[in-house]
C-alpha cells in the first residue's frame, strides 16, 4: 500500500458567491508516493503544484476524488505531515530553539523532553551554534534550515517543501539542496518536494512528476531512483533535462540553472 495516495483528484475554485463558475485547477490527478520516496513536482506557475502539497498536508479538500495517508482519508493537517513553505515561517519573537520547542509543546511532548529533541534537530542541521539566535538575525538559508530541524523534531513522517530554497542564492541553494538529499538518506523520510528548477529537480529526487499548464494533468514521469546519490552523469543529465524540457515548450520552469 503507498503511504501516500492520490486518486482522480480535482480541485476547483468557485469565483463567484452562487459558486455557479469555477476554475479547475488540478483535473484527475492519480498518484502513489511510497514511503521514503523522494519526489519531486514540476511545472508552469498556475498547474497545482502547491495544491497538491495543500491537499496532501489536509489544509484543503480535494473538490473530487480521494487523498489518503497510510490508508486513510486526509481531512485535517497532522504533524505527521510537516511542511517547509517557501516564505520563512518562524515566529520573529522565540529564538531559534524556542520555534521548535513550540511545536513539541503543540504535539503534547512531555516538557522535560522538549529541550533536548530540540537540540538534537539543530545538530542534525548543523544550527546548534544558533539555538538561542532570533530568527531575524538568520539567513535565508539558516532559517530555512530550523524549519526542517522543526519537521525532524516533531518526527514528520512526510516532509512537503514548497520550493524551499527558491528566495536563496544560487550557492546556498545547492548547498541545501545537497544537504538535504543527505538527511532524506540518513532519516529515511519522504519528501514531496515543489521546484521551477529542472536541474534542481534532477538533483534531489528519486522521481519527477510534470505537470500541463492549468488545469494541472500529468504529462510526464521519471523514475531516478537508481539516482540515489544525486550523481547522474552529465550526459545522462544533460539528455534528460532536454527531455523534460521538450515535454512542456512553454514552461516556465527555469531553463539556465
Amino acid at each position: 500500500m503507498a503511504q501516500i495516495s492520490l486518486k482522480n483528484v480535482y480541485k476547483a475554485y468557485y469565483t463567484n458567491r452562487k459558486m455557479s463558475e469555477a476554475r479547475i485547477v488540478l483535473n484527475d490527478i492519480s498518484i502513489d508516493i511510497e514511503e521514503g520516496e523522494f519526489v519531486s513536482l514540476i511545472g508552469p506557475s498556475g498547474c497545482g503544484k502547491t495544491t497538491i502539497l495543500n491537499l496532501i498536508a489536509g489544509f484543503e479538500r480535494p473538490t473530487k476524488g480521494e487523498v489518503t495517508f497510510n490508508g486513510k482519508t486526509v481531512v485535517k493537517p497532522s504533524p505527521e505531515r510537516g511542511v517547509v513553505f517557501q516564505e520563512f515561517s518562524l515566529f520573529p519573537w522565540l529564538s531559534t530553539i524556542g520555534n521548535i520547542i513550540l511545536a513539541l509543546e503543540c504535539k503534547n511532548v512531555p516538557e522535560k523532553e522538549r529541550r533536548q529533541i530540540a537540540e538534537e534537530a539543530l545538530r542534525t542541521v548543523s544550527m546548534s551554534e544558533f539555538a538561542d539566535t532570533r530568527p531575524n538575525t538568520l539567513s535565508g538559508g539558516m532559517k530555512q534550515r530550523v524549519a526542517i530541524a522543526r519537521l525532524l523534531a516533531m518526527d514528520s513522517e512526510v516532509f512537503l517543501m514548497d520550493e524551499p530554497f527558491s528566495a536563496l542564492d544560487e550557492q546556498t541553494r545547492r548547498k541545501l539542496d545537497t544537504d538535504l538529499v543527505q538527511l532524506w538518506k540518513e532519516k529515511k523520510k519522504t519528501v514531496i518536494f515543489v521546484t521551477h528548477s529542472v536541474d534542481e529537480a534532477i538533483l534531489v529526487s528519486s522521481r519527477i512528476i510534470l505537470f500541463s499548464d492549468s488545469p494541472g494533468e500529468i504529462i510526464g514521469e521519471w523514475d531516478l531512483r537508481e539516482n540515489t546519490s544525486g550523481d547522474i552523469p552529465i550526459i545522462n543529465k544533460a539528455s534528460l533535462r532536454r527531455e523534460i524540457l521538450s515535454r512542456l515548450p512553454r514552461c516556465s520552469c527555469e531553463r539556465n540553472r
